[in-house]
C-alpha cells in the first residue's frame, strides 16, 4: 500500500510540473480525425460521382465533412470551457432533452426516415441524429446518478431499479426508430458506469445474465436482426443477400494482405461495399492501407481509451469522483463501439448500425465524439491544476 501511495504522489508530483494538457491524447485524436478526413474521401469518390444527389461532385463527402470537423472543433471548444460541475448540475435537463429528441425523431412528418430506420432531424442544411448526443447525455447522467445515489448501490430497489426504468424508456424509443446498436452501446455505458461506481457484484452479475436474455429476445422476435444474424452465421452461403456487406468486407481485408493496395486503389468501395463511408469504413482502410493500417487504427483507440481509464482513475485518487466516472464512462462509450463497428466489419459480429468513431462520415456522431474527447480533456486538465493546488 506504501508503494502503491508513494508512486502516486510521485506520479502527482511529476504531473504538476508538466504541460496543461495530455498533448498525446489530442494528437492520438487529431491523427484518427485526420485518417479519417482522408479515408472518408477515398471511399466516398465513386458513391458522389455516380449519384445526383450529390451532383456527381467527386468531392461533395469531402466538403461536408470538413464542415462537420469544423462545427465539431468549434463545439469541443466551447463544450471544454465549462467546468465539471456545470455538467453535474446540468445532467437531468440534458438527460430529459436526449429523451426529447429522441421521441421527436418518432413524431410522423418530423423525423426523416432513410432505409427503413426514423433516426434523423432535418436541420434544412444537415440532418441531426439524437442518438448520437444521446450516448453523451447517458455518460453525463449515470455519472451523475451514481454519485448521488453511492450510498445505495448495494440496493436493488433504491440503487438500480431508478436507473432500468430510465434505461427501459431511452432503450424503448431506440426500438422504435429502430436503433438497436445505439441501444446497446448505451445499456453498456450506464452498467459499466454503475459497476465502476460500486455496484454490488452479484446484482450486476445478476443483471448482465438479464442483460443477455433480453438482447437474444430482441433478436428472435424480430425478422431483420434474425435475419442479420443469420448472414452472419454463414455470409458466404447467401452471398447476394444476407450475406452480402459482410461477404465484401471479408474480401476486402483478404485483398489488402500487410501493407494495403494502396490509397484510393480499393475495389470494393466501387458500389460492391454497402456505406463504404460510414459503417464499414474499416473495410476500406483495411483494403487500401492493410494490416498495418488497421494495426494502427486499433493501437490509437487502444490508447485513447486507456488514457480515459488512467485519467478516469486519477481523478478518482483526487476523490473526484464525477469527473471520474465520465473520464471511464467515455472510455467505456469509445470502446465498445469501435469493438462493434470492428467486429462487424471483421465478420466477427452481426452487422450493426454503428459508426467508427472519429472516422467515419457524419456530422452527428463526430461532433458526439468530439465533445466527449473534450470533456475528457477538461477533466485532466482540472486534475492538473488540483495538483497544483488551484481551485476548481
Amino acid at each position: 500500500m506504501a508503494s502503491t501511495d508513494a508512486l502516486f504522489y510521485s506520479d502527482v508530483k511529476g504531473r504538476a510540473a508538466s504541460a496543461d494538457y495530455d498533448f498525446a491524447l489530442v494528437w492520438a485524436a487529431v491523427l484518427l480525425l485526420a485518417l479519417g478526413l482522408v479515408m472518408v474521401y477515398s471511399s466516398s469518390i465513386a458513391i458522389a460521382e455516380g449519384s445526383r444527389a450529390t451532383g456527381q461532385q467527386p468531392a461533395h463527402f469531402l466538403i461536408r465533412h470538413c464542415a462537420y470537423l469544423a462545427v465539431s472543433f468549434v463545439l469541443a471548444v466551447a463544450a471544454f470551457q465549462f467546468p465539471l460541475a456545470f455538467w453535474q448540475k446540468g445532467a437531468l435537463y440534458l438527460f430529459m432533452l436526449g429523451v426529447g429528441l429522441l421521441i421527436l425523431v418518432l413524431v410522423p412528418g418530423v423525423g426523416r426516415e432513410v432505409n427503413g430506420s426514423q433516426r434523423w432531424l432535418s436541420l434544412m442544411v444537415v440532418n441531426f441524429q439524437p442518438s448520437e448526443a444521446m450516448k453523451l447525455f447517458a455518460v453525463i447522467y449515470a455519472a451523475d446518478y451514481t454519485v448521488r445515489k453511492s450510498a445505495d448501490m448495494h440496493s436493488l430497489k433504491k440503487g438500480f431499479l431508478p436507473m432500468f426504468m430510465v434505461m427501459l424508456l431511452v432503450g424503448g424509443l431506440l426500438l422504435r426508430e429502430p436503433d438497436f446498436g445505439a441501444f446497446a452501446v448505451i445499456t453498456v455505458i450506464a452498467m459499466g458506469i454503475l459497476f465502476l461506481g460500486g455496484m454490488n457484484w452479484r446484482l450486476f452479475a445478476g443483471l448482465i445474465v438479464l442483460l443477455v436474455v433480453g438482447f437474444v429476445a430482441l433478436i428472435w422476435l424480430s425478422p431483420y436482426r434474425l435475419q442479420r444474424v443469420i448472414g452472419f452465421m454463414d455470409p458466404w452461403a447467401d452471398p447476394f443477400g444476407k450475406g452480402y456487406q459482410l461477404s465484401h468486407a471479408l474480401i476486402a481485408f483478404g485483398r489488402g494482405e500487410w501493407l494495403g493496395v494502396g490509397l484510393g486503389a480499393s475495389v470494393e468501395k466501387l458500389f460492391y461495399l454497402p456505406e463504404a463511408h460510414t459503417d464499414f469504413l474499416l473495410a476500406v482502410i483495411a483494403e487500401e492501407l492493410g494490416f498495418v493500417g488497421v494495426l494502427m487504427v486499433i493501437l490509437a483507440f487502444s490508447f485513447i481509451v486507456a488514457r480515459a481509464f488512467a485519467i478516469g482513475r486519477q481523478a478518482a485518487q483526487l476523490e473526484r469522483h464525477f469527473p471520474a466516472l465520465v473520464a471511464q464512462g467515455i472510455g467505456i462509450w469509445l470502446g465498445v463501439q469501435t469493438i462493434i463497428n470492428m467486429g462487424v466489419n471483421m465478420g466477427v459480429l452481426p452487422t450493426k448500425g454503428l459508426t467508427l468513431p472519429l472516422l467515419s462520415f457524419g456530422g452527428s456522431g463526430i461532433a458526439a465524439n468530439c465533445c466527449a474527447l473534450a470533456l475528457l480533456l477538461r477533466v485532466d486538465w482540472e486534475n492538473r491544476q488540483c495538483m497544483r493546488g488551484v481551485k476548481i
